[in-house]
């Protein structure tokens, strides 16, 4: 008993001492922005905001990956939200929607307060639907880690995202998002 008991905690502790030497060169957030704009002229604003995303950074490689969960979203008026979440993001079957890719050419050594513009490719996941991206990432120092914000437009259609006829007109043909996230150690 005593044997597998110091078999176990050895096992644990090595994993331990792995997984902190792993961590030690990643940033991250749980409390990234992500907003976005679907907003037509002289209708009704269609916007909202998930204050709670997350996002990793592998700083030795430039990888990235981001997940947000689609009911963080909050709108203005609580019955566009209802159906934003029942009618067109299907939320409680796609529950989130994830940003996973490299950031090319990433080198924390030569971030500065200043921001500097980097290339992320990599795969957006929407309602159930993967797509190729190529977003660019404004990324600058912060303390304990980096800035990283930009924006990019997305195509409900592209993902399966149905608009119905009835509404089209109010809702723009392309969707601006834009994100904020303050990666720490």
């Amino acid at each position: 008993m005593k044997k597998s008991f110091f078999n176990f905690l050895a096992l644990l502790l090595i994993i331990v001492a792995n997984t902190t030497d792993g961590f030690a060169q990643k940033l991250i957030t749980k409390t990234g922005s992500i907003k976005f704009q679907a907003s037509m002229p002289s209708y009704e604003e269609v916007a909202a905001e998930n204050k709670s995303t997350s996002a990793v950074l592998e700083q030795s490689t430039g990888d990235f990956a981001a997940l947000v969960l689609i009911k963080g979203f909050r709108f203005k008026v609580a019955l566009m939200e209802e159906h934003f979440n029942e009618n067109y993001m299907e939320s409680e079957k796609f529950s989130k929607a994830t940003l996973k890719g490299k950031i090319e050419d990433f080198d924390i050594s030569k971030i500065t307060n200043t921001a500097k513009n980097f290339t992320l490719k990599g795969n957006l996941t929407i309602h159930g639907k993967t797509k190729p991206v190529t977003v660019i990432v404004k990324v600058s120092k912060a303390a304990n880690g980096v800035n990283a914000l930009g924006s990019f437009e997305v195509k409900p259609e592209d993902f399966d995202i149905e608009i119905p006829s009835l509404v089209r007109k109010k809702i723009a043909d392309k969707i601006k998002i834009n994100y904020n996230f303050l990666l720490i150690k």
